[in-house]
């Protein structure tokens, strides 16, 4: 008999690891039964779970435990992500409280403290997840960093680079300072700023008398000015396309400048002229690039002004706020501020995780040309080989790979998957390498001038990181080459090693999970990495087997707090899903959040449901715990003698109405009529992804048809055999 009363806190743990191990969730690959396979996005292995974990795991196990029920061989398959660039800023904020930074360790030391630190955390996540009855295999559980991982990460990027698609080259990249590495496109986001803009004036040379003397433009970072070299405009513009050719001197550095077309510019910002600083801006990028105007940049990693090539000094070893502010001071002693709107309001790029400032820098990183791999995973979606929920998210997909540009893949991060590549110290020279000392003490040079000090032990044991040019030579191999070479010291990406997540789970290319379970039923994961990650593994999937990944991508909204504010530490309104499971139990959590959602859009934590579905579980114990208390008076009744009289279990309506041939009541035809309309809406509504309505649909039936009014009439049934026919219609509908 059930206990009195239902307690989650008990009852939840017990069932769940009864599940495990009993082997419930391992799936078998059985030729009888058709797969359908979900992989969990593998969230941080050292981070905590947060709603959005909650509402993924939520969703996720609603559909395999469905299709599970269908007769499908239904996997699930767990795992862990290193989350590289996030870890190790998480890791970093803990060596600051102990006074320490990064800096003060060799890469291989700074990465093994690391490893150590996951290694430590990670139970909590996994344990995380069994709290949430997450109904995965253990079985196939992976780690982003386990040896099979690492294995197809570096497979692929050998294969790639053999085939040209991966080259090292100077270009545009997104920087921060703070943290020392590249970001990627994908993720990089834009916050407002009110800034001041500045009029600067630029002094015409051979002009007319009925010239003026001065054409202004527009600016928000005077302290670039004096590397810029040309200016431009619309050729379109009626008004200022009569400069095109022009020549004018530079108010800071006194260079002569150039004016000429380009569609790019809008004639309606600032005055219709705009300055070009193709080092430190994409789109001033791609014109000097298109124009052939020289890239000169001027701000170096630590994030200070740094003019080696150039005459004008003055600003070196200035930070970008410092230089900014002497060159506003320069500009306007010399004449060449117009006017200033101290209250313009503009975007600038920030890092997606912390939201610090990033600066576009041209470096040496390593891409990966997208132009032939993204046409599959375009066409896929387009052609709906791929099926994306809710379908109004397809469009943010097919524009991100319409815009999207060759991917920088490597970070300057220690936390990771080491970019295959050694550089023989002889043949380059020129390498940029930073080190400690055997005493403990940071060098930094070019290798040609170190090892005149140093030995190359010493270097290789203290290395932190290393800056190759685009001219410098390299070998790929994942074990050294030789012994005058040293490793490239940037990691891959985070999103290059988790975009292979279908192979590195199912063990491409050659295991029978591979074979039975690739392609994938579902992707379901967040709207904000559908650019970030659901694009790589498309690209990914069509580039190592012709196939993609999915069949269908469900696209879910952000839990938002209570207030419908993203959720803050500094607006103190985060919620902590594990006080929500103590208080209401996991079961209540997850309905809650899966009823609150609004088919894919953000929504609003939805606490008033949660206490809801929490009533809702205890209401299911009462009937349960009823119905047996029925089933053992109806045994009693029986006498133990009548060994034709039990209370009797169906699998189906049919076998159900052949035991009972002639003994249902109308109320009895009624609720199972009731439940096959249920089953068929549910089964329509999942097939949607409409996974509130579903909930709605079996939470309306099961309290207000069953509970409210079969129940009831079951309680009036005396005669026995009556009494066994309600009794199995309810153990059936129930």
């Amino acid at each position: 008999m059930l206990e009195p009363k239902f307690d989650h806190r008990k009852i939840e743990k017990r069932i769940y690891e009864m599940w495990e191990s009993g082997g419930y969730f391992t799936a078998t690959r059985d030729p009888e039964k058709k797969p359908y396979t979900i992989l969990l996005p593998p969230p941080n292995a050292s981070g905590k779970m947060h709603t959005g974990n909650v509402l993924m795991i939520a969703i996720e196990d609603l559909l395999i435990r469905w299709k599970r029920m269908q007769g499908y061989s239904a996997l699930y398959v767990p795992g862990t992500d290193h989350a590289g660039f996030e870890t190790q800023t998480t890791y970093e904020r803990e060596l600051k409280k102990e006074g320490k930074s990064r800096l003060d360790f060799d890469r291989n030391t700074l990465y093994q403290m690391i490893w150590d630190f996951v290694q430590k955390n990670k139970n909590m996540i996994e344990n995380q997840i069994r709290e949430m009855g997450a109904s995965v295999d253990w079985s196939r559980y992976t780690f982003t960093l386990d040896r099979k991982a690492l294995d197809i990460t570096l497979d692929t990027f050998k294969k790639m680079e053999s085939e040209g698609l991966i080259y090292r080259a100077d270009y545009i990249v997104n920087y921060s300072f703070k943290w020392g590495t590249t970001f990627s496109d994908a993720e990089i986001q834009y916050a407002e700023k009110t800034t001041p803009l500045y009029y600067v004036k630029y002094r015409l040379r051979n002009r007319s008398a009925d010239e003026p003397e001065y054409l202004s433009v527009a600016t928000v970072r005077p302290e670039l000015v004096f590397i810029d070299t040309h200016l431009a405009v619309n050729p379109k513009d009626k008004k200022k396309n009569k400069w095109i050719g022009r020549k004018l001197v530079n108010p800071l550095a006194g260079h002569e400048m150039e004016i000429i077309a380009d569609e790019f510019v809008d004639p309606k910002f600032g005055t219709g002229l705009v300055k070009l600083t193709p080092a430190h801006d994409k789109n001033d990028y791609a014109i000097g690039i298109k124009h052939k105007i020289p890239i000169l940049g001027v701000i170096g990693l630590d994030g200070r002004i740094e003019n080696k090539s150039g005459s004008f000094s003055k600003y070196n070893g200035l930070t970008i706020l410092e230089s900014r502010k002497k060159a506003v001071e320069d500009l306007s002693a010399g004449g060449a501020i117009g006017k200033v709107d101290e209250n313009y309001k503009h975007v600038i790029p920030v890092d997606y995780r912390t939201g610090d400032y990033v600066e576009n820098l041209v470096l040496p990183n390593w891409f990966v040309k997208v132009e032939t791999l993204k046409k599959p995973a375009y066409e896929a979606v387009k052609s709906s080989t791929i099926k994306i929920y809710p379908k109004w998210r397809e469009l943010t997909y097919l524009r991100w790979i319409e815009s999207m540009r060759d991917w920088p893949i490597s970070r300057q991060t220690v936390w990771g998957i080491r970019v295959p590549a050694w550089y023989d110290v002889k043949k380059n020279p020129s390498l940029t390498v930073t080190f400690l000392n055997k005493d403990i003490k940071t060098v930094s040079g070019q290798i040609g001038e170190l090892l005149k000090q140093y030995s190359l032990e010493e270097i290789k044991t203290g290395l932190q990181k290393i800056i190759a040019s685009k001219e410098c030579s390299y070998e790929v191999s994942e074990e050294k080459p030789g012994e005058n070479f040293l490793p490239d010291t940037d990691t891959f990406d985070t999103w290059f090693s988790s975009g292979q997540w279908p192979f590195t789970t199912l063990k491409y290319p050659d295991s029978e999970d591979y074979k039975y379970f690739y392609p994938t039923a579902v992707l379901e994961t967040g709207w904000e990495i559908v650019t970030r990650w659901v694009s790589r593994m498309i690209m990914f999937g069509y580039y190592l087997t012709g196939r993609e990944p999915f069949k269908e991508v469900y696209l879910h909204g952000h839990v938002r707090a209570l207030d419908g504010k993203k959720m803050s530490k500094s607006l103190g309104n985060v919620i902590n899903p594990d006080d929500y499971i103590s208080e209401f139990g996991v079961d209540a959590l997850r309905m809650g959040m899966i009823s609150g959602t609004a088919n894919g859009k953000d929504f609003n934590f939805p606490r008033d449901k949660v206490i809801a579905y929490r009533n809702f579980a205890n209401k299911i114990w009462n009937m349960a715990r009823f119905m047996l208390m029925m089933e053992e008076k109806f045994l009693a009744d029986s006498g133990s003698g009548e060994s034709s009289r039990k209370a009797p279990s169906f699998e189906n309506a049919k076998s159900l109405e052949k035991e009972f041939r002639g003994k249902l009541s109308a109320e009895d035809k009624e609720i199972m009529k009731g439940l096959d309309k249920l089953i068929i809406e549910v089964n329509r509504n999942l097939e949607k992804y409409r996974m509130a309505d579903a909930g709605n649909a079996i939470y309306q039936f099961m309290w207000h048809e069953l509970a409210d009014k079969y129940i009831e009439l079951v309680k009036k049934r005396e005669d026995l055999d009556d009494k066994a026919a309600a009794l199995g219609v309810l153990r059936y509908s129930y």
